[in-house]
């Protein structure tokens, strides 16, 4: 199996030292570049194959704000996540790389823990959102005879096995795809079993996060909820009504990118679902019922 690619674009040839230390034993082929420009034409030749991005914000020639509207403009670089590791760090300058699509930040000085969490969070998502894609793209052709179905399921097994039927429904099965897994992992873990968002950020950094939910899905409390989700085609959109037997959550502040979680190595789903995924996505009562449509 060939090894994930990453391009890191830093002007300091320190800070490209440090990141090729800190990502020495992880599975990784690195591609350093100091100069801005010669990384923008790497990336952009017709033969690259880089799985993440990893920029400074602030470089001369060609800074990462820069850079990275750039790959936005090219359909190619959709699924590439990228990180942006910066000294600035304020609201402002963090909410603008977010709209840009640098959904992953480092504020530096960082430890080598925190870059290593972050760029596997990263290539975790990706490779999820990959696969989910091509499953989806193969089932497309029998999914458009349903007009409406409802399923259950309690796992994030079940989730992988459901969202590429799901999605199938579903003029563009692969940009649904993506944003139904987020809601419906998000109906698992945080709605049946109850992770808050603080203990899944630490989760992800140790993680441990895949082993504490099926820790949690043996529990006598947990033992037995499920989830449903249920699907109506209409000439006009298709609608998916995802309800989870939890508590429920603040769910209005994570419908949009918020700069103060952009540090995390998680919290973005429900805003990249909406933004990417959905034409309309919006929670009702106390959380635990989300409705997302599709236009056909």
């Amino acid at each position: 199996m060939n090894k994930e690619r990453a391009l890191v674009v830093d002007d300091e040839q320190l800070n490209l030292f440090i990141i090729e230390e800190f990502l020495a034993q992880e599975d990784i082929e690195l591609e350093l570049h100091s100069n801005p420009l010669e990384a923008w034409a790497s990336l952009s030749a017709p033969d690259s194959n880089f799985s993440l991005v990893v920029l400074d914000r602030m470089m001369p020639d060609l800074d990462g704000m820069e850079l990275l509207r750039r790959m936005k403009r090219e359909a190619r670089f959709a699924d590439i996540p990228v990180i942006m590791q910066t000294a600035a760090s304020s609201p402002d300058q963090v909410r603008e790389g977010l709209e840009a699509g640098a959904y992953y930040y480092l504020t530096k000085p960082y430890e080598p823990e925190a870059l290593i969490s972050i760029v596997r969070a990263a290539l975790e998502d990706r490779r999820v959102r990959s696969l989910l894609r091509s499953r989806a793209a193969h089932l497309e052709e029998a999914q458009a005879l349903i007009r409406s179905v409802e399923y259950r399921f309690e796992t994030l097994e079940d989730v992988s096995s459901l969202v590429p039927v799901l999605a199938a429904m579903c003029p563009v099965p692969d940009i649904v795809a993506p944003g139904l897994s987020d809601l419906m992992v998000n109906a698992v873990e945080h709605g049946n079993l109850g992770v808050t968002y603080q203990e899944k950020s630490l989760l992800k950094w140790e993680g441990d996060w895949e082993a504490e939910i099926k820790r949690r899905l043996a529990l006598p409390q947990f033992h037995g909820r499920f989830a449903t989700v249920r699907v109506e085609r209409g000439p006009e959109a298709v609608t998916f009504t995802i309800t989870d037997q939890g508590d429920g959550f603040e769910w209005s502040k994570f419908l949009t990118f918020d700069p103060d979680r952009a540090f995390d190595p998680n919290g973005r789903g429900i805003a990249m679902a909406k933004m990417m995924s959905f034409a309309a996505l919006e929670y009702q009562g106390k959380g635990n019922v989300v409705v997302a449509r599709v236009e056909r």
